[in-house]
């Protein structure tokens, strides 16, 4: 593609555009779904394609945060086992997507490929052959020379790789949006620029939500709004384990072809890109600033920790004093927090830029004089063993919590929301969904993560 044809904000534009508020709002619905991200907008799609009033409420733009700002892989391999089943009806959705919804979301089936340069990093990569032959999927273990054949021209001998050719991509600027579209013409209400404030209750069961904009009457209310959630179920006297970690993302302008499918290299997640550059990032560079919500659940993610400590990065700063500052509840009647930041929009690491900078130039040397042409970070929610959390509260029914997807949520995103959706009414979705439960937090469930973020 030529380079003058991609816009220089191609990918920012996503979040950066003025904010479009409702002219006004329905007075009721079947289902109220917080957040705009791919979680809530598929299950907001499945929802509406059988018939359900539902309405969407984004206190921002649809996808405006991590659901636009990630690596666009849409992968089985290397999973927790819990989500396998979710994983591979979501592949099936999104072969099929575009045509369902009339609109490109630029899926493709690439394959994905984690390279390994010694044995160790290769046996590691290997033992989730056993979870792959567990579910049928068509994962193998390739040798340096067939490696050499999906990473060209690259200055790097590999031992190996880990390799599944049915996995695949696509690209988030395009992806959520066009569901969203798609979810509205089934007859769906999407709300942006309209935050909800809180919940309402009768009898102690959710009745509604209170938005910025008025009250929406509803006995079912799900929360899929990613790094805020936390926030917003601590309001209710729900805890949930949840940390935030910033990782930073670039654009290259269209280059040379060095790279067939997802690749992870060393620290580096690199993937073509429909539009014939490169996204990449470093796994080296995941930042997390310390706040006072990092205290309250430290013990719970020290697993987790242990596990990423090669690429997590400390600090302290001002986040930690926003984070006190903000009060564990607030007037509904006033501005919230979810209206003060409407889109979290972090900068990216300078280093982390560099790191990418220097591992392009080095390891793929064809690609030294491709210019970066657009960098940004997003904020990745995470819980302590990695996987997300999805069921109905037991602290207040007829209220549901989607989250904590730890960066997993893009390629995942279709299949949990079709399972989302028949939780929501009570049908059969084929997904089992116990392992996803808030509580194996507190009951003593052993915290065991198995995959990285």
């Amino acid at each position: 593609m030529n380079q003058e044809a991609v816009p220089a904000d191609l990918v920012a534009k996503t979040w950066s555009r003025p904010f479009e508020p409702p002219r006004s709002i329905p007075a009721s619905a079947d289902v109220v779904i917080i957040g705009g991200g791919i979680i809530g907008v598929s299950t907001t799609w499945f929802l509406a394609r059988q018939g359900v009033d539902v309405v969407l409420c984004e206190k921002g733009h649809i996808a405006g945060e991590q659901s636009g700002r990630n690596w666009g892989w849409v992968r089985q391999q290397g999973r927790d086992v819990r989500e396998m089943p979710m994983i591979i009806e979501s592949l099936n959705i999104w072969r099929t997507l575009a045509a369902e919804i009339g609109e490109d979301v630029g899926y493709r089936q690439t394959g994905c490929l984690y390279a390994a340069r010694d044995d160790e990093q290769l046996e590691h990569y290997a033992a989730w052959m056993s979870t792959a032959k567990e579910f049928g999927v068509d994962t193998r273990v390739l040798s340096g020379e067939e490696v050499a054949q999906f990473a060209r021209g690259a200055t790097v001998t590999w031992k190996g790789a880990l390799f599944t050719a049915s996995d695949g991509c696509a690209e988030p600027h395009k992806a959520t949006p066009a569901i969203a579209r798609a979810a509205m013409r089934n007859g769906a209400t999407i709300l942006t620029a309209c935050a909800v404030r809180g919940l309402e209750k009768e009898f102690g069961h959710a009745s509604g939500v209170v938005t910025e904009h008025g009250t929406i009457k509803a006995p079912v209310v799900l929360c899929a709004a990613g790094a805020w959630t936390s926030m917003f179920c601590r309001s209710l006297g729900i805890s949930l384990p949840q940390l935030q970690v910033r990782g930073t993302v670039v654009r290259t302008a269209p280059g040379p072809d060095v790279v067939t499918g997802n690749m992870w290299e060393g620290q580096t997640g690199i993937r073509r890109r429909q539009d014939g550059g490169y996204t990449v990032s470093n796994g080296a560079y995941l930042d997390h600033s310390i706040t006072p919500s990092t205290f309250r659940h430290a013990f719970k993610f020290l697993p987790a920790l242990k596990q990423e400590y090669k690429g997590i990065r400390l600090s302290i700063g001002r986040d930690f004093i926003d984070d006190w500052r903000t009060p564990k509840q607030w007037n509904l009647d006033a501005e919230s927090p979810f209206e003060k930041t409407r889109v979290l929009n972090p900068e990216p690491n300078p280093r982390a830029v560099e790191a990418i900078r220097k591992c392009l130039d080095t390891v793929f040397p064809q690609l030294a004089d491709t210019k970066i042409v657009e960098a940004w970070a997003g904020i990745v929610e995470t819980t302590p063993d990695v996987v997300p959390v999805i069921e109905e509260s037991d602290k207040i029914p007829g209220f549901y919590i989607a989250t904590g997807f730890s960066g997993h949520g893009f390629g995942i995103g279709p299949g949990a929301g079709k399972a989302i959706a028949g939780m929501l009414t009570g049908t059969d979705s084929g997904i089992d969904l116990s392992g996803f439960r808030l509580r194996r937090f507190f009951d003593g469930t052993k915290i065991q993560p198995q995959a990285g973020l």
